[in-house]
């Protein structure tokens, strides 16, 4: 049920990056504002990195994205 309320959000913010979303310029800021990597030196190993450390926090963000989208 969570994941469903993050696909919205996901598909929104991968648009043109969707098989590697590491790439995504938006996901990149968001990871370099919340987690304090350079955006240019987030490259797919990170960004997993990132998924895997912070899941809890990024499902808690995507319903509260969902909330403010609505």
């Amino acid at each position: 049920m969570q994941l469903a309320r993050a696909i919205p959000f996901l598909w929104r913010s991968t648009r043109g990056y969707r098989l590697r979303p590491w790439a995504s310029p938006y996901l990149r800021w968001r990871i370099e504002t919340y987690w304090g990597l350079h955006a240019e030196k987030i490259d797919r190993s990170a960004f997993l990195r990132f998924i895997g450390e912070h899941s809890g926090e990024l499902m808690r963000f995507t319903r509260w994205a969902g909330r403010m989208r609505r």
